[in-house]
């Protein structure tokens, strides 16, 4: 079965695509990654849903019209997968664009994602299961992370403690080792922060290439111990959370607090050094000897740099070695959910989410041929990917 997993993650820059071919073999998984690619919001757009994230105020026609706009973003970026690919496609998973996480202290009480699923399935005529994070969370988890599913399987015969760290807007990490559950939780902001700065200082990319800022700057230690003292970083696992907390406000709370003015690039510097320690810090407590390290935070050479520096004795890799490219494992993690759901397979590690049960996931909007449901299928006890 082939299926185009879509997502645009907490960095709102642009639309992430997997197309994957699945095979079940036994109770081991396979499968082939077909077509992977990145499509970049427009500019105009991606302004819009910046100013529509918390703190700021918006209105229901703009929710409205985001959700529509963002869909058809979706619509064009599948269209555009499948014709890269060469082949029709099962089934499409869309993630859409989460807009607000709901969450009071330790417990999730709802989540939006916009990208109005219709608009995939019109343009494309295939099957759309969307909406996928809510059902986890009326079972009492976080909807998050749901990458953990992917990471279990992919990470689960290491023989090792080993750890999945995704360093997208918000970073994430899934705990594995032998012989005991594994875990899983938001550790804090990863890009999130520093993109905000970035963007308030006119730099068109929106983000810091390559590192280049942060190495040209030197951390404030002083408003770096300031941000450390984040009640969230404190909170029992598991936990999740994103820019509802972590908005550009939050910076601007942060330095007004601090009381004295901080350089632009020492400013990025501090917020990147923020990043690294936050994520050594919880490797170290969780007692993990190998990081598989992917998201967009991957190409920052110099976050990477200070990670390594935070972290010796561990070994870190990336998920391009386990088939998975970095810049889009989430993307073929849904297109491993969208797989599970259709086969009746609940793809969530209730350890992993807070949930009090495993769920199939999220809701299907029919193709132009209608749908059809196979066979349920056995739970996969591993997964192996490899690259076309």
């Amino acid at each position: 079965m082939r299926v185009l997993g879509l997502i645009s993650g907490t960095s709102h820059d642009g639309i992430d695509a997997a197309i994957v071919d699945f095979r079940l073999e036994g109770d081991t998984l396979h499968g082939t990654v077909e077509h992977t690619s990145s499509t970049p919001y427009a500019g105009d757009l991606r302004r819009r849903i910046i100013d529509a994230l918390p703190p700021a105020q918006t209105t229901m026609r703009e929710v409205c019209e985001l959700d529509t706009l963002i869909g058809q973003a979706f619509a064009a970026a599948a269209e555009s997968a499948i014709e890269g690919a060469a082949g029709a496609v099962d089934l499409i998973c869309s993630h859409g664009q989460t807009m607000y996480h709901w969450v009071d202290g330790d417990r999730a009480l709802g989540t939006l994602q916009l990208g109005q699923p219709a608009w995939i399935a019109e343009r494309t005529g295939i099957s759309v299961l969307a909406d996928v994070r809510i059902r986890d969370i009326t079972a009492g988890g976080h909807g998050a992370p749901l990458v953990s599913y992917l990471d279990t399987l992919l990470l689960g015969g290491l023989g090792e403690p080993a750890a999945a760290l995704n360093l997208g807007g918000i970073s994430n990490m899934t705990v594995i080792a032998p012989d005991a559950e594994p875990y899983a939780y938001d550790i804090g902001p990863a890009n999130a922060l520093i993109d905000a700065v970035v963007t308030a200082n006119g730099i068109d990319d929106g983000f810091d290439r390559d590192g280049a800022i942060a190495a040209s700057g030197t951390i404030d230690e002083a408003l770096l111990e300031q941000l450390l003292e984040e009640p969230y970083y404190r909170l029992p696992v598991p936990k999740s959370t994103g820019k509802e907390l972590f908005s550009p406000d939050y910076i601007d709370t942060a330095l007004e607090r601090y009381g004295r003015p901080v350089p632009f690039a020492d400013l990025v510097a501090t917020l990147t050094e923020l990043t690294a320690r936050t994520v050594a810090a919880d490797v170290r407590r969780a007692g993990v000897t190998t990081l598989v390290a992917s998201g967009g935070g991957c190409a920052n050479p110099h976050l990477m740099k200070r990670l390594e520096h935070a972290l010796p004795g561990v070994t870190i890799r990336r998920t391009d070695e386990f088939g998975a490219p970095a810049g889009e494992k989430e993307a073929i993690a849904f297109s491993l959910l969208g797989w599970a759901s259709l086969h009746a397979v609940p793809a969530i590690v209730p350890s992993c989410t807070g949930a009090g049960r495993a769920s199939v996931l999220g809701a299907l909007t029919p193709g132009r041929e209608g749908f059809v449901v196979p066979a349920a299928a056995i739970a996969p006890a591993a997964l192996v990917l490899r690259a076309h």
